[in-house]
């Protein structure tokens, strides 16, 4: 097949650019709003962000975009299995520590990391070299489904006992996607998703807290004070930024009212400052990235590259999508981050340094599609 290689791809680069930049000029509004408020805590979490994930993902992004992908094939065991080790240590006496009622950060000198983030580009990575090497067998019952759910099996057993049912979901739509894109049978999809609805159905019976959510989110009327409060005030700030917002640095809810408004409600505050308007933009910056990165997927010149531009591009954007979701009611409340945008240097680390894959991906074209 003719190949040809070329510069990144330009529009994908772009949005990223306008993504960061914008985020932390959202960021930083919130932060703002939550150190004016004198809140402990709030100065290492923003030196957190801006150096550790900022900082260090553009470092980490620069690097990816000029390693060549194709070398993650080779690696995407030995990646799998350390990102894995990575997230069982958050329970380790000592090492891993406790907040908001999950396990799943660990402790390092005096810095705190949330490792099941790396899980999220090493199932990527191990799902797109497992489906790449069986593209002939990924019809077949065993080495298709059981293939998928081989790979998810143990991420997920550790997400569900710390519990992180967000990164769980992350993980599964990306996987899934790269299954479907690698050429899954229609009757393994459906295996797929009524496995996926029936130990949906077991966790919320199971877990309380996903209970209280499931029932917030179908009867948000109830437990305003309680278990819908997040979600009440989500919809007061983004309400009251109208058509056009109060303007940038001007929202009221994060000074007093908003909880996590540097978090998975960040984009609560960004509705309230720059009104339907300046949510709509983002909305379009990320389903332009969405498509931007699937489009790149289709023109790799092998589908091991093709399958990690899906993979990629699904758990950025499904992260964003889902976090905008929860905050305009229309799904449950999850804890997943803004991509890009949501206080966490882990995550923010780990996204910038998937960006810079997806778009050393985009430097290999060929003439035809490879998926």
């Amino acid at each position: 097949m003719h190949k040809r290689r070329s510069h990144i791809d330009k529009p994908l680069a772009l949005l990223i650019a306008v993504l960061v930049i914008g985020g932390s000029l959202i960021f930083a509004s919130a932060a703002f709003g939550l150190l004016a408020k004198g809140v402990s805590g709030i100065t290492s979490a923003v030196f957190s962000h801006l150096v550790f994930g900022i900082g260090a993902g553009i470092v980490a992004l620069i690097f990816t975009s000029t390693f060549d992908y194709r070398n993650w094939r080779r690696f995407a065991p030995y990646l799998f299995v350390g990102a894995i080790i990575a997230t069982s240590l958050v329970f380790v006496p000592h090492l891993g520590a406790m907040y908001g009622g999950g396990r799943r950060w660990i402790v390092l000198f005096h810095v705190s990391l949330q490792p099941s983030e790396t899980l999220k580009i090493g199932i990527i990575m191990m799902g797109a070299a497992y489906f790449s090497a069986m593209r002939a067998r990924v019809g077949s019952f065993v080495y298709g489904l059981g293939g998928f759910l081989a790979i998810l099996a143990i991420p997920a057993i550790l997400l569900i006992l710390q519990p992180d049912i967000g990164t769980l979901g992350i993980v599964s739509i990306s996987l899934f996607a790269i299954y479907i894109a690698a050429g899954a049978r229609v009757r393994d999809i459906c295996v797929i998703i009524c496995l996926a609805i029936v130990c949906l159905g077991v966790l919320t019976i199971s877990k309380p807290y996903i209970r209280d959510r499931v029932m917030t989110f179908f009867y948000p009327s109830q437990g305003q004070q309680a278990e819908g409060y997040q979600i009440k005030q989500a919809l007061i700030a983004i309400g009251s930024g109208q058509l056009s917002g109060r303007g940038f640095g001007q929202g009221v809810q994060k000074f007093t009212y908003l909880p996590e408004a540097m978090g998975d409600s960040i984009f609560a505050v960004a509705g309230e400052e720059l009104g339907f308007l300046g949510t709509c933009v983002i909305v379009a910056l990320f389903l332009a990235f969405a498509l931007r990165g699937l489009t790149i997927a289709g023109k790799t010149p092998d589908l091991f590259g093709g399958l990690m531009a899906v993979g990629i591009s699904t758990y950025l954007a499904s992260e964003a999508f889902i976090n905008i979701a929860a905050m305009l009611g229309v799904a449950p409340l999850t804890g997943i981050p803004l991509t890009f945008v949501s206080q966490g240097g882990s995550a923010m680390l780990v996204s910038l340094a998937s960006a810079g894959i997806l778009l050393n991906i985009s430097r290999h074209k060929s003439s035809a599609s490879s998926i």
